[in-house]
Formats: structure tokens, C-alpha cells, sequence
């Protein structure tokens, strides 16, 4: 135990003689009942205000018992604003003779990413190009104009109808990337405005909650790839993933389903399923539960004016269906393009790895192409996105060279590769998974 003892959340700070506590002291408290973490060498006992915590109280409790520096750093731009929610949960610091970082991770990399953040600060690589994202939004508006108006001049027949359907699934998956970004406070300096843009965005365009968004979002980019807290790889015993997984599920002869089929059955109940039911649902019951009215209000917003647009055209069933079809639609999209970077990749329990190895280990990039940016919304820079967040997407690719160069100096792997390798390797990872199972199950 450290020179002090836990002097309770919302100690003030002192000048003198603060508390300092040993890395074996603090990383007793990685409870849900109990949480302290460590920012810059000040320990904070987080246990009450994480429920506070606007990006939900998972995504700060992950880091509970640990060095969380990097993490803050990356989700919040405005360091001195959340700076002030910091001080009254101060209880001390660490020990002079404790080293800054816990688990054992390599300073040097951590050193050395620090050192990139600041070249990338100083290229005004987190400086946003506000052309950019008014043209993105007005692509958007454009697409659904295009939807209405064909049914309107052509008819609701079939082939309008379909052709209807696909423009309206473009524009859905489009601003799901445009949402991401507001989502993230890449787009304004002030949070305030991205939180706002966001809402309008997510809500009035998608027909989806901003809160639910960031809870399960902010938790995945804090801990990608690992089970229990990214809630991405939380497959509801639908698929087995990584390595890890169906060995333990093998062992323990559990068999929800053939998961030796599983890059099969993908195909069924994967892509078209994901947004039209599991989201659609999660969203709804999200926004009720919690009593997200605000965002509740902006869902209703969406169904409002897609109802009263569509309904002339095909009554009210007929227009559900349609929702229905384009939700259908958007799901294939949307999945084929955020699996290619993390299915395929490390997918464990909690290793403690830097910020830095931990988001190479979980993350691979796409190649670069006027296409692939557009079609995956800039997220075929994976790996940049998740080292850097809040970077706007227009600037990914500057940085990528410097991340290739980080890895190179200490022998991590940049993986990059071309879409269409990157979608296959998608089925290739569930089947090498699914035959992973099955030899545990029948063998061991």
C-alpha cells in the first residue's frame, strides 16, 4: 500500500504532503464499487462521478485500476474544460519510485507516440476543414432529394421503387460516417457544437439515439477487441471470435449453434439483420429505458418526415415495409465495412497494452482510393482513427506515414490491404474461428 491512505472522492488537492499510492494499491480498485485511475500520475477515485460521466460510466470504468492518460487525451480535445470535472476527484498520485505506466508497458512507445500527437498538433492535422463536412451533409440532402423525386416523377413501381430503395440506403450509410465524426468532436473546437450536430444528424437524418451512439462506441474505441468491454465483440453467442473464444466455448462443450457454419450463416443472419432488427430495436428500448427524451424527440423527427414523404406514395404498411427494405440495405453496408478492420484482427481478454499497441493489435487499414474513402467514410484509415479520434477524417491519411514509421522503429505490424481482400478476410476469420471450435469441442 502507498504512503497514504484513500482520503475519499472529492479530496481536494493538496500542495503538500498529497497521498501517493503504489501501482499495487491502485489496481486494487478496478471494482464497479470502487474505481480510481491513473492521469498523469494523479490517481482520481472515480467510484460516484463515473455514473456522471457523459460518456457513459463503462467506458471510464474500463480503465479502472490503471494509467488511463492516453485514453483521456484522445477523447477529449478540450483538456482544460474536462480538466475542471478532474480536480475534486484528486486523492494523490503516484509514488516517486513507481514508474508512470502500469502492467509492465513500454514507456518508450508510449514516449513516442506522445511525440507524434504533438507533430500532428503541430502540422494542424486536428484542424478541420468545415468545407469538407458542409459538402458531405449536402451530398446527403442531395441523395434523399434524388429518392423523393424519382418516385415522384417515375411512379412507385418496382424498378423506382428498388432504385428509390438504394439511393436511400447510400444516403442512410453516408451519414452514418457523418454522424461518427460529430460523434467523435472532430468537426468543431467547441464539444458543444459537435454534441449538437450530432443530435441533428444521428436523430433527424438516421432515426437513431446520440447517447446510445457514444456509450457503445466510446467503450469499443477505449477497449477494441476485448471481450467484456468492447461491446463490438459482444456476439450474444451468435459467433464465436478470435482464437480465445471458441477454444473456451469448445472446451466447455457449448454449442448455441453450429459456429462451424458460422461463416455461412454470416450471410443470413449478419448483414441483413444487424441494423433492421438488433439496432433498430436496441435504439428504441435505449432511448425509452434511460429516458433519452431529447434524443427520443429527434428519432421521432426522422419517422415523421420519412412517413409523411413516403406514405402518399405506398400507404402506411407499404412505407414500413420500405423503411424496412432500406434498413435492410444500409445493414450490409455498414457491416461489411466496420468488420473488414476488427473481425479480422486480435480479438482476447484484457491484455494491458499501451494505447498505442492496443489499437494496432485490433485495428488494420484499407487502401487508400477516392472510392474506399468514400465507401467506408475514411474509416479504411482504421488504425489513424483509432490512435487519433477526434482527428478530422480529411487529415488521416497525413498522419498514416508517421504511424507506418512508429510501428517500423518498434517492429509492431501496420496491416493494410485492398478492400476486396479485406471483405474476404471477413469469412476467412469466422470460418478459421468456427474450425477452432470444432476441434475443441470434439478433442478436448
Amino acid at each position: 500500500m502507498g504512503k497514504g491512505g484513500n482520503q475519499g472522492e472529492g479530496a481536494a488537492e493538496r500542495e503538500v504532503s498529497m497521498p501517493t499510492f503504489s501501482w499495487e494499491e491502485i489496481q486494487k480498485h478496478n471494482l464497479r464499487t470502487d474505481r480510481w485511475l491513473v492521469i498523469d500520475r494523479k490517481v482520481y477515485n472515480i467510484t460516484k462521478w463515473s455514473t456522471q460521466h457523459p460518456g457513459g460510466q463503462r467506458v471510464i470504468g474500463h480503465y479502472a485500476g490503471e494509467d488511463a492518460t492516453d485514453a483521456f487525451r484522445a477523447f477529449h480535445p478540450d483538456l482544460e474544460f474536462v480538466g475542471k470535472f478532474l480536480k475534486p476527484l484528486l486523492i494523490g498520485e503516484l509514488a516517486p519510485e513507481e514508474p508512470s505506466q502500469d502492467h509492465g508497458k513500454n514507456s518508450k512507445i508510449i514516449e513516442d507516440f506522445r511525440a507524434l500527437k504533438k507533430t500532428a498538433e503541430d502540422m494542424n492535422l486536428f484542424k478541420t476543414n468545415h468545407v469538407f463536412f458542409l459538402l458531405l451533409l449536402a451530398h446527403i440532402i442531395a441523395l434523399e432529394s434524388i429518392a423523393w423525386f424519382t418516385i415522384f416523377y417515375f411512379g412507385n413501381g418496382w424498378i423506382p421503387t428498388l432504385i428509390t430503395a438504394f439511393v436511400l440506403a447510400t444516403s442512410q450509410a453516408q451519414a452514418g460516417w457523418l454522424q461518427h465524426d460529430y460523434g467523435h468532436l472532430s468537426v468543431y473546437r467547441k464539444p458543444k457544437w459537435n454534441h449538437l450536430v450530432h443530435k441533428f444528424v444521428i436523430g433527424h437524418l438516421k432515426g437513431a439515439s446520440a447517447n446510445w451512439w457514444n456509450h457503445r462506441h466510446f467503450q469499443h474505441h477505449a477497449k477494441p477487441n476485448i471481450f467484456h468491454k468492447d461491446p463490438d465483440v459482444n456476439m450474444l453467442h451468435v459467433f464465436v471470435l478470435g482464437e480465445w473464444q471458441p477454444i473456451e466455448y469448445g472446451k466447455k462443450k457449448l454449442k448455441y449453434l453450429p459456429y462451424n457454419h458460422q461463416h455461412e450463416y454470416f450471410f443470413l443472419i449478419g448483414p441483413p439483420l444487424l441494423i433492421p432488427m438488433y439496432f433498430q430495436y436496441q435504439i428504441i428500448m435505449t432511448m425509452i429505458v434511460h429516458k433519452n427524451w431529447v434524443d427520443l424527440a429527434w428519432a421521432i423527427s426522422y419517422y415523421i418526415r420519412f412517413f409523411v414523404t413516403y406514405i402518399p406514395f405506398y400507404g402506411i404498411l407499404g412505407a414500413l415495409l420500405f423503411l424496412n427494405f432500406i434498413r435492410f440495405l444500409e445493414s450490409h453496408w455498414f457491416v461489411w465495412v466496420t468488420q473488414m478492420n476488427h473481425i479480422v484482427m486480435e480479438i482476447d481478454q484484457e491484455a494491458y497494452r499501451d494505447w498505442f499497441s492496443s489499437q494496432l493489435t485490433a485495428t488494420c487499414n484499407v487502401e487508400q482510393s477516392f472510392f474506399n474513402d468514400w465507401f467506408s467514410g475514411h474509416l479504411n484509415f482504421q488504425i489513424e482513427h483509432h490512435l487519433f479520434p477526434t482527428m478530422p477524417r480529411h487529415n488521416l491519411h497525413k498522419i498514416a506515414p508517421l504511424v507506418k514509421s512508429l510501428c517500423a522503429k518498434h517492429g509492431i505490424e501496420y496491416q493494410e490491404k485492398p478492400l476486396l481482400r479485406a471483405l474476404l478476410d471477413i469469412i476467412r476469420s469466422l470460418k478459421k474461428s468456427g474450425k477452432l471450435w470444432l476441434d475443441a469441442y470434439l478433442h478436448k
